[in-house]
């Protein structure tokens, strides 16, 4: 039998008379826990609210691929009641983070006393608000890390090829400068007419760069220029032909041997070198150019060096988040339409980049689980006096019985550790409250669509 003293020292069961308490204690009964043990786990079907009486009980959830520290109970705290009264799975896991006693009260008895008594309520609602405050400080700072997490490695992703192709081609760059070096050299000492050469070399540096081409097409053509530098005695030609057709002169190869006489070796050998030295700096090039673009597309996504409203250019936001995300969007088909005219708004900039980023991961999430590729539209169009962003996916879609909870703190289909269930709450937050807008969600199986609607302006 459960003492009365144990359940009176409880804020919940304080204000409850002998015959209530005595009908708590009739129907509890008492857990023991060792360090370590788990009391229950995220996900476990909520039936029973706890009682510490002895030692300490920690609360953790997973966020983020990590387990996120929430609280530490102690005696004379109730635990477990939240997922009970919500009749939802356990949203945290309990553990005993020492030698643990607990008086153990199951839903029906939790039921019945709130129907009965008005002072059990209102204590047991101070409880829940205090402790719905806490928890929901502590995970939305967590949601805010792991979303950090979940910029940082997409931005990691992106910038490592462009950063590789860069290294590896000026890595390269100093071999291909002393070979064409060389090259000119053999030119100036051997060819009757090294300024024709040159000419030449003029001319083809300003030809666009050759297009890609197929297997079949590539060896017909291989063969071809062999056979027309064999004719010409021109060395080696079964290891030049290759060469040329990668360098895109297999077309103008008359003019280069009209040019080279008897010194084709030379003159094809400059050529060719010319070619490595302009493609390696080509290269280069194009990665700092891709480097640049995320970097800026970076800047411009959490504007940096800007006040808390700005205008908002939503095209750039959209297609910023998009970059970022690039990562967690391979295998997606991603359209984009937008209206030609869509204005700019007086916004706050980076927090609707929030939004981008939680909506659209949410649709390449829902679009994964699938196992298949998808495609997701993203639609941004003016009203009178709002703009409309609409983020479409092709994935399974949201269950009936969970479209009015999808805003909700805390709620989550994903499975245990996948998701806090902030995201969309913390997006609905910031497009109804701070921007004064409208969030709304449509979803049938093959189609969801989730719907933003921001004023033109939030200062008037």
């Amino acid at each position: 039998m459960i003492e009365l003293a144990a359940l009176r020292a409880v804020p919940l069961f304080a204000e409850l008379g002998d015959d209530d308490l005595s009908r708590v204690a009739a129907h509890s009964t008492t857990v023991v826990l060792g360090p370590g043990d788990r009391l229950f786990g995220e996900g476990d079907e909520g039936d029973t609210a706890y009682v510490i009486t002895r030692g300490s009980i920690e609360i953790t959830k997973r966020s983020g691929g990590r387990d996120v520290r929430l609280a530490t109970r102690r005696p004379g705290e109730v635990i477990g009641e939240m997922a009970l009264l919500q009749n939802a799975p356990r949203s945290a896991t309990a553990r005993a983070a020492e030698d643990a006693e607990l008086i153990s009260i199951p839903r029906a008895e939790i039921d019945e006393l709130l129907s009965t008594s008005a002072d059990a309520v209102r204590a047991l609602f101070r409880v829940l608000l205090d402790r719905w405050k806490s928890t929901q400080s502590l995970l939305a700072q967590s949601e805010r890390m792991a979303q950090l997490g979940t910029l940082t490695a997409g931005l990691a992703h992106e910038l490592n090829n462009p950063a590789a192709a860069v290294s590896r081609s000026a890595g390269l760059l100093r071999a291909g400068i002393e070979r064409l070096i060389s090259a000119e050299a053999a030119v100036a000492a051997t060819v009757e007419d090294p300024e024709r050469v040159t000419a030449l070399r003029r001319r083809l540096q300003e030809r666009p760069r050759a297009d890609h081409l197929d297997a079949i097409t590539r060896a017909d053509l291989e063969s071809s220029v062999e056979a027309r530098l064999t004719d010409a005695n021109a060395p080696d030609p079964w290891q030049t032909a290759p060469d040329v057709v990668d360098a895109g002169l297999a077309d103008v190869l008359d003019d280069i041997l009209d040019v080279s006489g008897a010194d084709s070796a030379a003159v094809l050998e400059v050529l060719l070198a010319d070619h490595e030295a302009s493609a390696l700096l080509h290269d280069v090039e194009e990665g700092t150019r891709r480097l640049s673009a995320i970097v800026r597309a970076l800047k411009s996504y959490s504007y940096l060096d800007q006040g808390s409203v700005q205008e908002v250019d939503l095209v750039a936001g959209l297609d910023d988040t998009l970059l970022i995300l690039r990562s967690k969007l391979a295998g997606i088909e991603v359209r984009r339409e937008y209206h030609p005219d869509l204005p700019r708004i007086e916004a706050r900039g980076g927090e609707l980049n929030q939004v981008w980023t939680n909506v659209i991961d949410n649709a390449a999430y829902s679009i994964s689980e699938s196992g298949v590729g998808g495609t997701i539209v993203i639609r941004a169009f003016p009203t009178e006096s709002e703009v409309v962003v609409e983020v479409e996916d092709d994935g399974p879609g949201v269950a009936p019985e969970h479209r009015e909870r999808v805003f909700d703190s805390f709620f989550t289909t994903k499975p245990p550790g996948s998701g806090t269930g902030l995201g969309l709450s913390i997006s609905y937050g910031i497009v109804v409250d701070s921007h004064r807008g409208e969030m709304t969600v449509e979803s049938e199986p093959g189609r969801t669509v989730f719907r933003v609607l921001v004023p033109q302006s939030i200062t008037d």
